[in-house]
């Protein structure tokens, strides 16, 4: 599973780093990214920003992809 969030749609509501803070985290700019690791994928963010999601954290970022009210975050099977 990969994810990614499409900041222009992001509401900044912080759901997405309270559910699954290893994934998701909220910057100044007040939007949230995805992050692999330490790194946040934001330059430039959006699907170029794509991060691979370990197993044990699908169930999660699954979760808050269903719970995010900007419907901005983007999880791809393959």
């Amino acid at each position: 599973m990969k994810v990614w969030i499409d900041q222009d749609l992001c509401t900044g509501d912080g759901l997405c780093e309270e559910i699954c803070p290893s994934v998701f985290t909220l910057l100044d700019d007040g939007l949230a990214y995805v992050k692999s690791g330490d790194k946040v994928m934001n330059d430039p963010g959006g699907s170029a920003g794509m991060v691979d999601v370990a197993p044990d954290l699908e169930d999660a970022v699954t979760e808050a992809a269903e719970e995010c009210p900007g419907e901005c975050i983007f999880i791809e099977r393959g």
